[in-house]
């Protein structure tokens, strides 16, 4: 193996104390003494002269929503401003207060509201599939239901009587007379001329009708024409007097035709008489009793709907009038299908289920007794759109787009101001006869409660979003960590405590729930603002307290609850783990390997996050490949790792500084990993590990490394720090410590760190390191013992180094090549 100076110098496992030496992208040398974060900086304590209180008990809660000034500034400009596309996007991570900032906000500012009107809908009489809109000032919707229902109950019982009054009766009396008056001075001469011809008009029945017919006269009685001719048969001449009979019988015949089409006219102008009588009658009456609601309701909708009700009542249903099977008065009905009080408050309507028919509203049916099913407009009911007309709709982006058809209905009801209870499109969702209700003029402001990622596929992949939602109230989902910040978390603290009846918390408590906000903040100076999940560990060490028979909450409670909540939810971590130890999973933690280093990775499970080691392997020899990431091969590999991967091509450029190209071939790999990887936290261990291949350096086992990486070297921050450090110790610790192992991290990350307190009586005692590194140099002589080198101005690294020991490996596998390909 190619060794320096270094591998006499350094022992196997052990920590390099004098400083490292590199150059930096400025040519300017860069000395580090200390790497190894000192203990007391692996985790951050409140202080306690911040809180002056004995117990929550003492303090005022604190009932508005913390640390969000500038998404409250914005929410209350977006629910005050009336203006076209100004809907609301509130963006935040559940847990951080938004909807109950919303709520708030909504019930404190008492926004104004535009005048709104009330929506009705009425039978059409041309179009019955075609409901009509009746669109009334805020709060006269429901006194014309009141008006029209007192018309439908005049005509169900008091119409058909005043119908049948003596006056009306009278005056019918008197046409019938008239008709009968005329109908004998048309037939009075005929009978007559009958009766001198001995013939008489006799009525005769035959079948079920009976018909007027023309009979001889015997001894003055009329007698049946066969008859007669018997009789006359056995009279002398009787043939000759039958035939005179026939011949008058077929000329009064076709005389008393004519003559019956003119009683017939008679018979019809009686009956047009009658019902002009009884229309005309019907017409004064309903006038006399719509009059008022006409006065009331000067609106050109209203008016119409009376004129169509006095019409069809008119015209078509005063024959069954008072009939207890006619039901027609259903018709004349309304369905305020929005109704307000006048001086009522400004809508706000929370939608907790945004399917599309919540949205929209639906049209019952019913089974006819013509074995169908029908609907009327009756049956027509508001949705959430239509009840918050005026006011204020709050929906959770997420449940809005998991609902087939509902994002779509939406955009489009913001977009036209236009509410189609039934769209063309989306009419299979109603089966059987369908109604198409006019559409509803619709003024709405949408508050729209959804997480980030939401929020920028929106505004990416839906042209519509950015003008229909122009005001984004941002929540943040930290706040300062200091003396202000401790204070609010007593106040919300103190807040649950007195709403949900918890015990109350110490000084002792209290700092140890805001360190755990630090914790979930997981960024230097910060606190979360996820009280949603620090309400629920409030609650468990309440529950803990209580159990042990405490009356107040102190720091051990508090312990106790995060510890029981974690081991609840980490059964995989805890599983992954024992296949370590039990060897099935190969995990180094001491001892030095070639190609092998320990990276960190984390597994969610709910809130939580977890951290593990993974091994990643190197191996390297002379090709024109150039490195290969073997989980991208294998379609394992999310898009942002493969990023992170290939920026090692660049670093490695940037590192050798060759005069020639590059002719390796190199694989990279994530042992025992069968799931996708993403994320770039492991590239700063991939460039180690790729360049202890190439050197043939071995890297120590007994160190784990997170960090992303970038062209020029320098180690990035990443996320779960704290989680990634807790993880690999939790392995070392179930294989055994042996006090040399440790975590490197990225400088830019030692102020996001709050490590467990098990974990840091550990690093107390010296059993466990967390070490920092700005650099790539750094991060490799921690692991090799080998100093990095110092690259002059002819692009050599200082004699011995590690990376003039890669110069010179890239140098002979180059040559190599050059050679191989001479040969052919």
């Amino acid at each position: 193996m190619l060794c320096g100076p270094s591998c006499d110098t350094v022992p196997s496992g052990a920590l390099v104390t004098e400083s490292i030496t590199y150059m930096n992208d400025d040519s300017e040398l860069i000395e580090v003494e200390a790497l190894e974060i000192p203990s007391a900086e692996l985790r951050w304590h409140c202080d306690e002269d911040w809180l002056t209180f004995t117990t929550t008990a003492d303090l005022e809660p604190i009932r508005g929503v913390v640390g969000q000034d500038d998404a409250v500034d914005a929410l209350r400009f977006g629910l005050e401003i009336d203006a076209p596309g100004h809907n609301i996007y509130v963006r935040g991570l559940t847990g951080t207060g938004r909807a109950t900032t919303v709520e708030q906000l909504l019930a404190e500012i008492n926004p104004p509201c535009p005048p709104t009107a009330d929506r009705c809908y009425v039978h059409n009489f041309m179009q019955p599939d075609t409901p009509l809109l009746v669109t009334l000032p805020r709060g006269k919707g429901a006194l014309l239901v009141k008006r029209i229902d007192s018309l439908v109950l005049f005509v169900e019982e008091q119409l058909a009587p005043e119908l049948a009054s003596d006056t009306i009766r009278a005056r019918r009396g008197a046409l019938d007379d008239t008709a009968q008056e005329s109908v004998r001075e048309l037939g009075k001469p005929f009978e007559d001329e009958l009766r001198e011809n001995d013939l008489a008009l006799v009525p005769l029945q035959l079948g079920q009708m009976v018909q007027p017919t023309i009979l001889p006269l015997v001894n003055g009685e009329p007698v049946p024409l066969n008859k007669f001719e018997e009789l006359a048969a056995q009279e002398e001449g009787g043939s000759d007097r039958i035939e005179i009979v026939h011949s008058k019988i077929s000329e009064f015949a076709k005389r008393f035709e004519e003559l019956s089409q003119k009683i017939h006219q008679i018979q019809i102008e009686h009956s047009q008489a009658l019902k002009s009588l009884y229309e005309n009658e019907a017409r004064r009456i309903l006038d006399f009793h719509v009059s008022r609601m006409q006065a009331e309701f000067p609106e050109e909708a209203v008016q119409a709907h009376l004129e169509n009700v006095i019409d069809d009542l008119v015209v078509h249903r005063l024959q069954v009038l008072g009939k207890e099977e006619a039901d027609f008065t259903r018709l004349y009905r309304v369905n305020p299908i929005l109704s307000r009080d006048s001086h009522g408050a400004c809508p706000v309507v929370r939608e907790t289920s945004p399917t599309l028919q919540n949205l929209l509203g639906h049209i019952d049916r019913e089974f006819s007794a013509a074995g169908a099913f029908r609907s009327d407009h009756l049956m027509i009911h508001a949705g959430s759109l239509l009840r918050a007309d005026g006011g204020y709709l709050v929906l959770e982006a997420r449940d809005v787009l998991a609902e087939p058809g509902s994002w779509k209905i939406l955009l489009r009801a913001l977009k036209t101001a236009q509410l189609e209870i039934v769209p063309s499109e989306l009419s299979y969702v109603w089966s059987g006869p369908l109604l198409k209700p006019e559409p509803i003029p619709l003024r709405v402001k949408v508050v729209l409660i959804g997480d980030p990622g939401l929020y920028q596929m929106l505004d990416r992949y839906d042209p519509d979003f950015p003008f229909l939602f122009k005001v984004l109230a941002d929540f943040e989902t930290t706040v300062p960590r200091d003396a202000n910040g401790v204070r609010y978390y007593a106040g919300v603290l103190a807040r649950i405590a007195s709403e949900e009846k918890l015990l109350p918390f110490d000084r002792a408590g209290v700092m140890a729930m805001t360190e755990h906000g630090a914790r979930i903040a997981g960024v230097r100076n910060r606190l979360t603002t996820r009280f949603g999940r620090l309400a629920d560990v409030a609650r468990e060490a309440h529950f803990v307290a209580v159990q042990s028979g405490l009356s107040i909450v102190s720091r051990a409670e508090v312990y106790t609850a995060i510890q029981r909540g974690r081991h609840r939810a980490d059964l995989p971590a805890r599983s992954y783990r024992k296949l370590i130890t039990d060897g099935t999973i190969r995990i180094q933690t001491q001892g030095e390997q070639i190609g092998q280093i320990n990276g960190l990775a984390v597994i969610q499970a709910g809130p939580l996050t977890y951290g593990f080691p993974s091994r990643i392997t190197a191996s390297i020899g002379p090709g024109t490949a150039g490195t290969v990431n073997i989980e991208r091969e294998a379609e394992l590999s999310g898009s942002i790792h493969t990023k992170g991967f290939y920026i090692l091509g660049g670093l490695l450029r940037n590192l050798l500084r060759t005069r020639h190209p590059l002719a390796f071939s190199a694989s990279i790999a994530f042992e025992q990993s069968y799931g996708g990887i993403d994320g770039d936290s492991a590239s700063g261990a991939e460039m180690v590990c790729l360049l202890s291949a190439l050197t043939n350096l071995p890297l120590r086992q007994d160190l784990a490394m997170t960090g992303a990486i970038d062209q020029l070297g320098h180690i990035q921050p990443i996320g779960a720090v704290s989680e990634k450090v807790e993880g690999f110790y939790q392995v070392c610790k179930d294989i055994g410590l042996t006090g040399d192992q440790g975590v490197v991290i990225p400088r830019t990350n030692a102020g996001d760190l709050m490590l467990n307190p098990d974990l840091l009586e550990v690093c107390d005692r010296g059993e466990f390191h967390v070490y920092a590194v700005d650099t790539i140099h750094e991060a490799l002589q921690l692991f090799t013992g080998w100093v990095p080198g110092i690259l002059d101005e002819s692009d050599q690294y200082t004699q011995d180094s590690l990376l003039q020991l890669a110069q010179a490996r890239a140098l002979e596998y180059w040559k190599m090549i050059s050679a191989s390909r001479l040969d052919k």
